[in-house]
C-alpha cells in the first residue's frame, strides 16, 4: 500500500480524536453512576421460593419457660458452640435438606393450639441465595452478663411524641414479654425468637401475647368542653377493648423525681398549689409515652431456633419470629430488604430503635457501624440494654431507578454475645443482629402474605 495523502490523514485524526474524547466523556459520566448504584441503591434480588409442604397438629405448649434477661451461648436455650472463625471456615455449607429443616416452623394460635409446618425450598441459586455459615464467628459457651454500653452512652431518647409517633420511630413496637419489635405490615411484627421461646418451650407470657404501639398526642379538648367530655367514654371503651394500658412511668425514676420536685417547689408559693399541681400532673401525663395494646392472633417461629432443630451454633442464626396481630395498625410500617454486605456500604452504618429497660417507657434510638459480618449475623457495638432485643435493624438506600431514598429492615437485634474469634479460646464480645438473607426474606414474606408466589423479588 502506497503513502496516504496528508489531506486524508488530518480529517481522520480529527475524527479519531473526537470519537476518543466522546468515549472518555461517556465513561466519565457512567462510572460515577455505576459506583453510586453499587453503594447507595437497594440491590434487586430474584428470591427462592419457600413453600408449605405439610402441616401437622402438635400438642398444646405448656408455656412454662421463664423470660431471660440475657441469653447464654449460641441461643436456642443451649450452652453454645466454641467453634470460632477458623473452625467455621472448614465447615461445609448446609445442605438443601438442612435448610428446609431449619426453615420449617411452628405456629401457635391465640387459643393455645399449635402446628408444625414443613417446607420445601425451590430456586436456590448461587452463594447470595443461601444462608451458608462460612467465615461465621460462633458464640462461645460463656454466659452473657448484660447488653453492653461501650464507653460513652451514644443512645438517644426520643421522648417527644412529635417525633416518637412519626416514621421511622413509629414502626417500633413493644412486646408484652419485655422485648421490642418492628411493624412489617399493618398486622405483622418482626421480633427476636427468644422473646417468645427459650429454645425448649414458649415463655409463660407468650400465652396471652400483646403488642403495644405508641399512641399519638391526645386530641382531648378540641372543639370545646362539651365535645371533649362527650368523646371521653368512647375513648375509654376503645382502650379497654385493646387491653390494659402500659405503665407509663415508674415511681422513683429520675423523670418522676424531677416532676415531684417541681410540684413541691410550686407548693411553697402559697394559694392555688393544689390546682396548679393537678394541672402540671395532667400536662406531664400527656407528654409521657403511652401505648395502644393489641392482642396477637398467631406466632410463627423457625425450627432452626429450637433446641434439637439445629445445632447450638446454628440456632443463633434463626433468632427471629413473626407475630400476626388481631387488629391492623393505622401507622406506617417498614419493608424488609436484603443487602449482600453491610460493611461495603458507606460508613457500614445501621440504625435501630427499641424500648431499653433502663429508660422505662421511652423509645431509644441508636446508630453505629458494623464491625464484623457473616452470612447470617451482624457484629457491632451499638449501645443497647435489655428490652431492646427484637428491634428492627434498618438502613437507608435509594430505590432502583429513582432518586427517592427508602429505609428497609435488614436484620433483627438479638443482644450481646461472646465470640470465640480463633477457635483457641480467644474471646471478644459484640452486640449481635440476625441478618435478613434471601431465604429468610422469602420465609418471612410468605408468613406475611400467606402465598410464597408473591415473594419472588426483593
Amino acid at each position: 500500500m502506497g503513502p496516504v495523502p496528508l489531506s486524508l490523514l488530518v480529517p481522520l485524526a480529527v475524527l479519531a480524536a473526537a470519537v476518543a474524547a466522546s468515549a472518555v466523556s461517556a465513561t466519565d459520566r457512567a462510572a460515577p453512576a455505576v459506583e453510586e448504584d453499587d453503594e447507595y441503591t437497594w440491590p434487586q434480588w430474584r428470591l427462592p421460593l419457600v413453600r408449605k409442604r405439610r402441616t401437622v397438629a402438635l400438642s398444646r405448649p405448656s408455656f412454662s419457660a421463664r423470660p431471660q434477661a440475657e441469653l447464654s451461648g449460641g441461643g436456642g436455650g443451649g450452652g453454645g458452640a466454641t467453634c470460632g472463625i477458623e473452625c467455621q471456615r472448614r465447615l461445609p455449607d448446609p445442605s438443601l435438606l438442612d435448610l428446609e429443616r431449619f426453615l420449617s416452623y411452628e405456629t401457635v394460635y391465640e387459643n393455645g393450639t399449635r402446628t408444625m409446618t414443613s417446607v420445601s425450598v425451590r430456586g436456590l441459586e448461587g452463594e447470595a441465595q443461601n444462608s451458608s455459615r462460612l467465615n461465621e464467628p460462633s458464640s462461645a459457651a460463656r454466659s452473657r452478663r448484660k447488653r453492653e454500653v461501650y464507653g460513652a452512652d451514644t443512645r438517644f431518647t426520643i421522648a417527644d411524641k412529635l417525633f416518637s409517633t412519626k416514621y421511622p420511630f413509629s414502626t417500633t413496637v413493644k412486646i408484652s414479654t419485655g422485648c421490642s419489635g418492628v411493624l412489617l405490615s399493618p398486622k405483622h411484627v418482626l421480633t427476636a425468637a427468644h422473646c417468645i421461646h427459650d429454645g425448649r418451650d414458649y415463655l409463660s407470657g407468650a400465652q396471652k401475647l400483646r403488642v403495644g404501639v405508641l399512641k399519638e398526642k391526645s386530641r382531648r379538648g378540641k372543639g370545646g368542653k362539651g365535645k371533649g367530655r362527650g368523646g371521653k367514654g368512647k375513648r375509654r371503651k376503645e382502650e379497654e377493648e385493646e387491653g390494659d394500658a402500659d405503665q407509663e412511668e415508674e415511681e422513683g425514676s429520675p423523670a418522676a423525681a424531677a416532676a415531684a420536685g417541681d410540684h413541691k417547689e410550686k407548693g411553697k408559693k402559697g394559694k392555688g398549689k393544689g390546682k396548679r399541681s393537678r394541672s402540671r400532673r395532667s400536662a406531664d401525663k400527656a407528654d409521657k409515652p403511652s401505648f395502644k395494646w393489641t392482642r396477637v392472633k398467631r406466632t410463627q417461629v423457625p425450627k432452626g431456633w429450637f433446641k434439637g432443630g439445629a445445632s447450638d451454633g446454628v440456632a443463633a442464626d434463626y433468632d427471629y419470629a413473626v407475630l400476626e396481630l388481631k387488629k391492623a395498625q393505622k401507622v406506617k410500617h417498614m419493608d424488609l430488604g436484603v443487602v449482600p454486605s453491610v460493611k461495603k456500604l458507606p460508613a457500614s452504618r445501621i440504625h435501630f430503635s427499641g424500648f431499653d429497660d433502663d429508660r422505662p417507657g421511652n423509645l431509644v434510638y441508636r446508630f453505629c457501624s458494623v464491625s464484623e459480618e457473616s452470612n447470617d449475623l451482624l457484629y457491632q457495638y451499638c449501645d443497647a440494654e435489655a428490652g431492646s432485643s427484637g428491634s428492627g435493624v434498618y438502613i437507608r438506600l435509594k430505590e432502583p431507578g429513582k432518586k427517592k431514598w427508602k429505609r428497609k429492615i435488614i436484620g433483627v437485634f438479638t443482644g450481646h454475645r461472646w465470640v470465640d474469634v480463633n477457635g483457641e479460646g480467644q474471646q471478644q464480645d459484640f452486640n449481635v443482629a440476625v441478618r435478613i438473607t434471601p431465604l429468610k426474606y422469602a420465609q418471612i414474606c410468605s408468613w406475611v402474605h400467606g402465598d410464597s408466589s408473591q415473594c419472588r423479588a426483593a
